[in-house]
């Protein structure tokens, strides 16, 4: 498949990597295409995260699903994938989908329609969302790679995960910068959230020991308009 028949031309500049043989662009805004299998991957989405706090008392400001899905609008559009899987999570609640404004719900299914569409189970969100058209699995495996919500503590080359919520940081000429990230090793990705409401968490952090090829690891920053591929000589914690 071609990339530039895919992408529009106004979308950010994405960085091809491999992932156990499969071709994969990495997104600025957070996704994973795989253009020889037609798929975008996006993880936590955190949907109605807002609506979530509102509900325990915490009132914080309630625009997280409607930026969310702008973004999502805004990379479908540009990738037209034929399959879309959503790393768990997608709810930040199991009522969650319940919650969803009419019309926010018409742009969700709008956007679901005419493609296979997978919610993979999350902590978070394990049943079904309510009402809501595709299939909700544990985990989906499409060609070499493997989809799941949270990364397996054995080796399983291919998978693709999120849950950690990944970022890294390095400091160069005195200046500290940390972003959300993509962190892989050549055999498994963890994915950044995509969620507006989402906090990150450190490559660096005791979660993710074990779970990469130290010597292998890449992380790929998400700046404004393109991503910046890190080697793990360069991280910094914090």
């Amino acid at each position: 498949m071609n990339f530039s028949a895919v992408r529009a031309s106004t979308a950010p500049a994405a960085e091809m990597v491999a992932i156990s043989g499969e071709r994969a662009l990495c997104d600025p805004r957070g996704t994973l295409f795989f253009p020889d299998l037609a798929l975008l991957a996006v993880s936590d989405l955190h949907l109605e995260k807002g609506s979530s706090f509102a509900r325990r008392g915490k009132l914080i400001p309630p625009y997280d699903t409607v930026a969310t899905l702008s973004r999502l609008e805004a990379v479908i559009e540009d990738y037209r994938p034929k399959i879309v899987v959503s790393l768990g999570d997608s709810f930040h609640d199991g009522e969650g989908a319940e919650r969803l404004h009419p019309d926010f719900r018409a742009r969700l299914e709008g956007l679901m329609t005419g493609r296979d569409w997978f919610w993979i189970a999350g902590n978070h969100d394990p049943e079904a969302p309510a009402d809501l058209p595709g299939e909700t699995i544990l985990e989906l495996a499409v060609g070499a790679v493997l989809f799941r919500h949270e990364p397996s503590r054995q080796r399983v080359e291919g998978e693709i995960a999120g849950h950690l919520h990944p970022c890294a940081r390095i400091v160069q000429r005195g200046r500290s910068v940390r972003r959300r990230c993509f962190a892989g090793d050549g055999g498994r990705m963890i994915m950044p959230a995509f969620g507006a409401y989402t906090g990150s968490l450190n490559v660096l952090d005791p979660a993710y020991r074990g779970l990469f090829n130290r010597d292998a690891l890449m992380v790929y920053m998400l700046g404004t308009d393109r991503i910046f591929a890190i080697s793990s000589a360069m991280l910094r914690p914090g």
